[in-house]
């Protein structure tokens, strides 16, 4: 069966999340399976072990290792937390100790072996790698893991220069280890994140956290939507949904200054982004933040305008799978009459999907690269 994952460990019944019907991407890589094994054949015994997991999509490691060993999560993601949490359930795992962190919150102790799934970004590995200084010392075995496609020349230079000697192992089904040496650390080096940076139309700094989307500069996306934020005398509970750093809902406070603003995103450090940028703005309206599956845990039927720009990817995988089910949450928060504003580039083609939804949209303003759209909550 496709979700079934077979490794030295068990045999696991592993599920993306949020669940999909007809879901044909696996909740883990070759990478997690390479991993394991290579854990089996050199390290783990029925000893347990303190073990930091960083990055762990859907919880293969973790639920492979759980059962014997102390197990610290350490992720970015509400998502992974509550997919980690859901197959770890589904599997009966009795779990030894199980904690975990969000990316906004640094691990403390000492750890017998550290792993990681390498991340997309860059600045995010970075930040990762400077701040994981302070819990690893000449005795931790440190291993990270990916597929080939995404360890690059630049990926290892990280490694080297913030940790230390680094080697890879060969390839196996496209997968490799990255092994990097602990033995003599530079704890003095201290992540550059978060970053401010001054952008055009805000009159504060907007800093942003490291696995924050188009940090440095304002995308062309967001700046185009910035100059169609409605303002209303009806907009009294705005949502920015998918928040980022919280550019639009920022801008949506300024023109309706009577209205709360509700910042949501899935990534532990946007919504922490998004909450001191609010705070350093001087706004005065109510705020509230909050890390969630898209508006999952939002009250019903208590937005009148909601701020959407979806990304089209999770981890690695792309798709609308994730616009889907924003707009069908955004439909769920409205208030009878209340307002769903989209913007995507316009190959996406959201009016059609923001059609089957709401039964209306209208196009709101686009150029040669993005449309904003409108959709309405049906009154009747």
């Amino acid at each position: 069966m496709p979700n079934i994952m077979q490794v030295p460990q068990g045999v696991f019944r592993l599920n993306r999340f949020p669940l999909i019907k007809n879901e044909t991407l696996r909740a883990w890589d070759a990478a997690d399976e390479y991993l394991l094994n290579y854990l089996n054949e050199n390290y783990l015994s029925d000893k347990p072990l303190k073990i930091l997991i960083i990055n762990d999509n859907f919880g293969a490691l973790a639920v492979a290792l759980a059962g014997v060993h102390d197990i610290t999560l350490w992720s970015d993601s509400y998502l992974s937390r509550q997919g980690v949490a859901k197959n770890l359930k589904a599997n009966s795992v009795q779990v030894i100790n199980y904690k975990f962190l969000s990316s906004t919150v640094n691990p403390q102790g000492n750890f017998d072996i550290v792993l990681m799934k390498v991340p997309k970004s860059y600045a995010f590995l970075e930040d990762q790698l400077c701040r994981l200084l302070s819990v690893l010392d000449e005795k931790t075995i440190f291993i990270s893991a990916a597929m080939s496609k995404n360890i690059h020349s630049s990926t290892l230079e990280y490694f080297e220069k913030i940790v230390g000697n680094t080697k890879t192992s060969l390839a196996v089904k496209k997968a490799r280890l990255i092994f990097t040496a602990t033995d003599q650390l530079d704890k003095n080096k201290k992540s550059p994140y978060p970053k401010c940076y001054q952008f055009d139309g805000f009159n504060y700094d907007i800093c942003d956290h490291s696995n924050v989307f188009s940090r440095e500069k304002l995308d062309i996306g967001t700046r185009f939507f910035l100059q169609q934020i409605p303002s209303s005398e009806r907009f009294s509970n705005i949502v920015d949904m998918g928040c980022g750093n919280g550019l639009l809902g920022l801008s949506a406070a300024e023109k309706n200054t009577q209205a709360s603003v509700v910042f949501v995103d899935e990534s532990y450090m946007a919504v922490e982004s998004a909450k001191n940028n609010f705070e350093s703005s001087g706004l005065n309206n109510k705020s509230e933040f909050y890390a969630m599956d898209c508006l999952s845990d939002l009250q019903p039927a208590s937005a009148d305008l909601i701020l959407n720009n979806p990304p089209f990817h999770q981890q690695h995988a792309t798709g609308d799978a994730v616009a889907w089910r924003m707009f069908n949450d955004a439909k769920k928060g409205l208030k009878k009459g209340g307002e769903l504003w989209v913007i995507g580039n316009r190959h996406l083609a959201y009016h059609i999907k923001l059609k089957k939804i709401f039964n209306n949209c209208e196009t709101v303003s686009s150029n040669n690269k993005f449309t904003i759209y409108k959709s309405v909550k049906n009154i009747n």
